[in-house]
């Protein structure tokens, strides 16, 4: 099973945000693929589906950005998951501009919290990730504050207007891998 783990926060004041990319691309994703409605599982909404006979399984943490990866819990107690191969999580980036994709088949959290806490919940920083362009914080900007605060309607449409393509490459991600998916999507 592939896992596409959308970061973000819980609760309806954080929908527009530019900390809730992650959610919304897992959104998208069950609608394009026709998935089952997202359920509450222990830490997490989850939905699965298949996708071109491969099962999938998305999940949005509810624990708040900083303790993301407790979603992991139970996944990580399956012997068949493999994090380096099965885990792609989807991520705000606010060191990019709007609208850059960026698939990583590992790295570092780069100050991202909810990376942090996925990477001490695996014990490694080996899974992939995809960063997806929220803007660069304006200098003098708290980050915080930043990444919390809804996008400008333009910068929203950029990422919404992303989001059918995020689909096909997250596609590629589950056929073929991270690197066939960076080569081909990366910008």
């Amino acid at each position: 099973m592939k896992v596409v783990l959308g970061l973000g926060n819980p609760g309806p004041e954080y929908d527009a945000t530019r900390h809730n990319v992650g959610w919304w691309v897992a959104d998208r994703l069950a609608y394009d693929w026709d998935f089952e409605p997202f359920r509450r599982d222990g830490r997490a909404l989850v939905s699965e589906g298949t996708v071109d006979g491969t099962r999938v399984r998305l999940v949005k943490p509810t624990t708040y950005m900083n303790r993301s990866g407790q979603a992991l819990g139970p996944l990580l107690q399956k012997d068949a998951f493999d994090a380096t191969v099965d885990l792609l999580v989807v991520v705000d980036d606010a060191a990019l501009d709007v609208g850059r994709v960026r698939f990583r088949p590992e790295g570092s959290a780069g100050g991202h919290n909810g990376l942090k806490s996925v990477s001490g919940a695996l014990q490694s920083n080996a899974y992939a990730r995809l960063r997806i362009g929220v803007g660069k914080k304006p200098d003098g900007a708290d980050l915080s504050d930043w990444v919390l605060s809804p996008m400008p309607e333009e910068d929203e449409d950029v990422v919404v207007g992303l989001l059918p393509e995020l689909t096909q490459a997250i596609e590629v991600w589950v056929a073929e891998g991270v690197e066939p998916a960076m080569n081909r999507f990366n910008r």
